[in-house]
């Protein structure tokens, strides 16, 4: 009687659904990276609108949702102390609160979207959803502030910007001196988790 036959000794070679798995993943990710990221804008006071409509957007946003304490007297956004000002911070946070909605940054024709940061000094305009309600967890405001200037001048913090104005794609705005615009926070998002597959893959193969 013939002995028994031995088992097909395991093979060394990877089996063929890995590169393939590493195949799909690579182009998944290279599809990722081609995506373009949403960029940041902000809504900002148009310079041609008068102070009475700026006035009716500033007690309109304060009252329908903008986080306006940063504009109350004891804010780091109170100065300068201007109705183009207060109107334009309301504005923005009015927009970004909104999800930078079609037709959130309108306020009967006194307002328009900008792609620079008009942020100033210590005054950080938000730049999307998650920023808009502000880091210190205080009550949004639902009073617009008051623009009369005080008789006892206040030593401000910070700076402010000493020109309002420009021009954004032709349509002038009266938004505060533009920085440096923030960099949107989707594409490190992205890297980190492409950096995460690939490691996966290569372990996968190896």
């Amino acid at each position: 009687m013939a002995p028994p036959r031995p088992p097909p000794a395991p093979s060394s070679h990877p089996s063929p659904s890995l590169p393939l798995l590493f195949l799909l993943l690579l182009l998944l990710l290279l599809s990722e990276a081609a995506t373009p990221a949403r960029a940041a804008t902000w809504c900002v006071v148009r310079s041609d609108a008068s102070e009475e409509a700026l006035q009716r957007g500033l007690d309109y946003a304060c009252g329908s949702g903008a986080d306006c304490s940063p504009i109350q007297s004891s804010g780091l956004c109170y100065l300068p102390n201007s109705v183009q000002a207060h109107a334009a911070y309301a504005y923005n946070s009015f927009y970004q609160r909104k999800a930078m909605a079609p037709g959130s940054c309108d306020f009967a024709g006194t307002a328009t979207v900008a792609a620079s940061d008009p942020s100033y000094g210590s005054c950080v305009y938000p730049s999307s959803m998650s920023t808009a309600g502000g880091t210190t967890g205080t009550t949004p405001a639902t009073t617009s502030p008051t623009t009369t200037l005080p008789n006892t001048p206040t030593i401000p913090i910070f700076s402010p910007p000493t020109s309002y104005g420009g021009t954004v794609g032709g349509v002038p705005y009266a938004g505060g001196t533009p920085s440096v615009a923030a960099k949107p926070l989707e594409a490190s998002r992205r890297c980190s988790a492409a950096a995460g597959l690939a490691i996966l893959c290569i372990w996968l193969i190896f």
